[in-house]
C-alpha cells in the first residue's frame, strides 16, 4: 500500500466512523454506504477539483430550476436509471403481477374524479382513446373499488401544468367496478421530450444522448391490502422503442396494441365524435398483495 493510498483510505474510514454515534440503524446505514462509494468513485475516477466544482454548479443550477411544478432532481435520477433502479429494488416481481415503472415529475395531487367511461383528457389535444380493463389479484380475482390515477402529456408532448396557465387537462382518476372492470377516455399517447431545457438537458447533449420518452400513459393503481402500484403502458409501433426511452422505462410487458379506428366507426360507449379517427387500448392490471 502506497503512501497516497493511506491517506485516502484513512479519511474514507474517519468520515464513516463520524457516523458511530448515529442513532437511527437505518440512517446510519444509508450515510455509511454512501461515503464508501462517493469516495470510492472519487479515487477510482481520480476526480479533478475543477471537475468536483463543475458538479456542484450543476446541482445548484438543478436546484435553481426546480419549482412547485418542476423537479429537476427527478429528472436527474430519471436520465441516470436511478428511479428504475429504485423501482426494481423496492417492486420485486411476484408472481404476475403487473410491472411497475417510473413515477415521473408530473404528478399532481386531487386530479378530478371522472367516473367509469369519463374522460381524462380535459381539452387536451390528440386523437381520443378509449382504454378499458380490469383490476384483479394474482389469483385472477377482482379488485373493486380501486383507486385508478391516470395522466399523461398532450399531442403537443406537455402536461398541463407545464402551461402558464391553470389548466387541468390530461389527468383524472376513477374507481374499479364491482367486477374489478373500469374504462375511461383520454387521448393516444405520443412521444415527447422531458423538459431539456436546464442542467438535465444539457447533460444528455454533452452525452450525445436522446431527451425522448416512448409514448406512454401513467397509472397509479391503489387498493386496500395490495402494493400501489405505479406504472405505464406504451404504443406498440412507436419507433421511440427502439431508439430507446430516455429514462429506461420501457417494459416489454407493458406494451400493448393501440387499436386505430376511422372516424365514424361506433364507440363503446355510443359518444359521438363526428368526424373524428380515435384508438382504443385495453390494460388489464393484475396488483400484488401489499406485504
Amino acid at each position: 500500500m502506497t503512501a497516497q493510498h493511506r491517506i485516502e483510505e484513512q479519511l474514507t474510514d474517519e468520515v464513516i466512523a463520524s457516523f458511530a454515534r448515529t442513532p437511527d440503524p437505518r440512517l446510519k446505514e444509508l450515510m455509511e454506504a454512501l461515503t464508501r462509494h462517493l469516495h470510492a468513485f472519487i479515487r477510482e475516477t481520480r476526480l479533478t477539483e475543477a471537475e468536483w466544482t463543475r458538479a456542484i454548479e450543476f446541482l445548484t443550477a438543478a436546484g435553481h430550476i426546480t419549482d412547485d411544478k418542476r423537479q429537476e432532481f427527478i429528472l436527474l435520477s430519471d436520465v441516470l436509471g436511478a428511479s428504475m433502479q429504485t423501482i426494481a429494488v423496492n417492486n420485486e416481481a411476484y408472481e404476475n403481477a403487473t410491472e411497475a415503472t417510473v413515477f415521473g415529475p408530473f404528478f399532481v395531487e386531487e386530479s378530478p374524479l371522472v367516473g367509469v367511461g369519463g374522460d381524462i383528457a380535459g381539452g387536451a389535444t390528440g386523437t381520443p382513446c378509449w382504454v378499458s380493463g380490469t383490476v384483479r389479484d394474482t389469483s385472477g380475482n377482482p379488485v373493486p373499488n380501486a383507486r385508478i390515477e391516470v395522466w399523461e402529456a398532450d399531442e403537443d408532448g406537455f402536461y398541463d401544468v407545464q402551461y402558464a396557465d391553470s389548466r387541468v387537462a390530461g389527468r383524472g382518476h376513477l374507481f374499479s367496478g364491482e367486477d374489478g372492470g373500469f374504462a375511461f377516455w383520454c387521448t393516444t399517447p405520443t412521444p415527447y421530450p422531458i423538459p431539456h431545457d436546464g442542467p438535465v438537458g444539457a447533460l444528455l447533449d454533452a452525452v450525445d444522448r436522446s431527451p425522448v420518452r416512448a409514448a406512454h400513459l401513467h397509472f397509479m393503481v391503489s387498493a386496500q391490502d395490495f402494493r400501489t402500484l405505479v406504472t405505464h403502458i406504451f404504443v406498440e409501433g412507436d419507433p421511440q422503442l427502439e431508439i430507446g426511452d430516455s429514462v429506461f422505462g420501457v417494459k416489454e410487458s407493458l406494451i400493448k396494441r393501440f387499436e386505430e379506428q376511422p372516424a365514424g366507426a361506433p364507440t363503446p360507449d355510443g359518444r359521438a365524435l363526428g368526424d373524428k379517427p380515435w384508438a382504443r387500448s385495453r390494460f388489464d392490471i393484475v396488483l400484488a398483495p401489499s406485504q
